[in-house]
This record gives structure tokens, sequence and C-alpha cells, in this order.
């Protein structure tokens, strides 16, 4: 299997199950309404496992352009690589939403605010103000970078062999600290692949898809995982 499509199957599964808990958790008549915020951390740090275990020896489980992009920057992914990389992660997104929706079709007409249903697809803030939100991003995804690159160091034995569990487990934790402010998007094809699901795809009473939102959970994880990673390169070793 080629790695483009690998990263098409990881995305989709991390979409699948991840917008798949958020649906679980705010769609009416689901068996899962109202569960909370622990509830929809777990299930995408959960998420995030099962991917990389998934199509980690395919392709390195990248899942997200931040990572691509910020290993990239450092020297330890090709430059030439990274467009069909993102490519396919954003394919991988927008199938993971349709998926989501298809998996929930009875749903949408029983739940009126427009807003759950697009929250099921893509982030969104708590308070928005397009500065900050751009900040708390970068400060997730700086934080999901460096960790996975601390977790996964080939000096790190402590974390031998468990590094797609350990990772799920570091989402987890970004969403519990991090995550109130803008939804922890850390991750553009999770945000973006499902958002331009939610516009096309027949959604009953779905409302607007909010793109005047959507360079935040795109542009802010670029720039953090580029700045993770070059912590993770410079700063780190030197402490």
């Amino acid at each position: 299997m080629s790695p483009v499509v690998g990263e098409i199957i990881g995305t989709m599964i991390l979409i699948i199950l991840g917008d798949g808990v958020v649906a679980n958790v705010l769609l009416n008549k689901s068996k899962g309404k109202d569960s909370g915020w622990i509830v929809i951390t777990t299930g995408w740090g959960l998420a995030v496992a099962v991917a990389v275990y998934a199509v980690g020896w395919i392709s390195g489980a990248h899942i997200n352009p931040a990572v691509t992009v910020g290993l990239a920057a450092i020297g330890s992914f090709p430059w030439a690589d990274v467009p069909m990389y993102i490519i396919g992660q954003m394919i991988g997104g927008f199938l993971g939403g349709v998926i989501v929706w298809l998996a929930y079709l009875p749903h949408w007409s029983e739940t009126e605010d427009t807003g759950l249903k697009l929250a099921v697809f893509s982030t969104g803030p708590a308070i928005r103000n397009y500065s900050l939100n751009l900040l708390t991003e970068i400060i997730g995804t700086f934080m999901l970078v460096a960790g996975v690159l601390f977790i996964l160091d080939a000096r790190n034995e402590l974390t031998s062999g468990f590094g797609p569990l350990l990772i799920g487990f570091l989402v987890w934790s970004i969403g519990l600290s991090l995550g109130g402010p803008t939804g922890y998007a850390i991750n553009p094809a999770r945000d973006l692949g499902p958002r331009i699901a939610h516009a096309i795809l027949p959604i009953a009473g779905k409302g607007k898809s909010d793109w005047g939102y959507s360079w935040i959970p795109v542009v802010g994880p670029i720039i953090g995982g580029i700045l993770g990673a070059l912590f993770y390169l410079y700063l780190w070793p030197a402490l």
C-alpha cells in the first residue's frame, strides 16, 4: 500500500472515531447525548491511537498536515512528499466526515441546533477572538508535535513499544488541558476535511459552515507544528 493511501485511511479512521464521539455526545436521541467533555476527549485520544496503530507501518501515520510540515521543517521528512501527504490527509478527513454523517443519519433531523451539527464536523471558538484563538491552536499543536517527537525519540527507552498508545494519551491530555477555548483542532485535516463535508452534504437544517473561522484551525496548527518540531530539534537537547 502506498504511504498516501495509508494517510487517507489513517485520517479517515481518525475522523470516523473522533467526529463520531462528538456526534454521539451532541446529537439528539443519541444514546451518548450530553455525556460531556470527558467522553469527547477520551474518544479523540483513542481515535488517534487506533489510527496510528492502523497505518503507522505504512506511512508513519502523520494523519495531520501539522505533523507532516513540522517533520519536514527539521529535515525528518522530504519536502517533495509533503503535498501528496496533505492531499491524502484532506481526502481522509472528508471521507471520515461523510461516514459519520451516514452513521448518524436519522439524528440530524432530530437536532435543531445548527451549531451542534457543525460542531460534529469542525471546531469553533468558545469566545470568538481570532488572534487569541490562533494562539490557542498554536500552543496546542506545539504540544502535540513536540510531544510526539519526545515520545518517539530513540533515546527515550521508557516509551519503547507503546508509541501509538502514548500519542493517544497525549491528544487526550491536550484536549483536557487546552481544548476549552477552541475545541483543539490541532490538525488542519481534522477540521477542514470534515468542514467541507458539512458544506456539501444534505444535512437537514445544517446552517452555515463558518468559513470565516476556518483558517484558524489550519494556520494555527501549521505554525504550532513547526515551532514544536524546532523546539524538539534545537532546544530540548540543550535543556
